[in-house]
């Protein structure tokens, strides 16, 4: 199982630094591929994610010392920080792309978002490790849903940063998911620890898969989005 994780951790980072390669992403409008990926990412938190988190409320209610219900309203609650924080987040960076007039934004935003993004990135890679379910086939699915999560998100701060992104930027990104992945390897930390990882991740997937999918000027397609989304939750539903 140990190699499984590593070659996703090696996949992650391998997305990150060739993304550009990835030139028929790049088009308005939306490539129906980048689409389909959101939909499959937003799937997995709301089928896999969400409903693994709320089973094991009585864990995080043991733990927190509270009742099941407040347990849950933390959980979900720390689901909400996730989305708000990369939220913030993007408004910081629109902010400063708008008021001083660059494409990519000043130096200070870039390292805000990239620095975010590298917490975001060192978090997913030690999960590969730590998930509230184990066994291949949750691995599988956690696998493949931030791996299309990943090239909607690079596509995106490659956009973001063009020049940066190239130059620093995707190894930061590709070497804080290997991080993730070697303190995972090294550390274990408690399961309610782990599901707060996992409710805080869903929150910032749910949030950095629509600021991707809402713009209008984005002509996202709506069609692969929902199909992509449809096929992921078929599968998990199915096996």
């Amino acid at each position: 199982m140990i190699v499984v994780t590593f070659a996703f951790a090696i996949l992650f980072a391998l997305v990150h630094l060739g993304i550009g390669v990835l030139r028929f992403l790049d088009k308005t409008p939306r490539s129906r591929w980048l689409s389909a990926a959101g939909g499959i990412a937003v799937a997995y938190v709301f089928l896999h994610v969400l409903p693994e988190l709320s089973s094991h409320r009585d864990t995080f209610a043991d733990a927190l010392n509270t009742s099941g219900g407040t347990a849950e309203d933390i959980v979900y609650g720390l689901a909400f920080a996730g989305l708000a924080a990369f939220y913030g987040l993007e408004r910081v960076v629109k902010r400063s792309r708008k008021k001083n007039a660059q494409p990519d934004g000043t130096a200070g935003a870039f390292w805000l978002h990239i620095g975010s993004f590298a917490v975001y990135n060192f978090i997913i890679g030690y999960l590969l490790l730590h998930r509230e379910e184990g066994g291949l086939r949750s691995l599988l699915f956690y696998g493949t849903a931030m791996t299309v999560h990943f090239i909607t998100n690079d596509f995106s701060l490659r956009s973001d940063h063009k020049a940066r992104y190239d130059h620093l930027a995707r190894w930061i990104l590709a070497g804080a998911v290997l991080a993730g992945w070697l303190m995972g390897y090294a550390i274990t930390i408690s399961e309610t620890a782990i599901g707060m990882l996992f409710a805080f991740l869903a929150g910032g997937v749910v949030l950095n898969v629509l600021k991707e999918e809402l713009p209008e000027e984005r002509e996202s397609r709506f069609v692969p989005f929902l199909l992509g989304g449809a096929g992921y939750m078929a599968l998990l539903l199915a096996i």
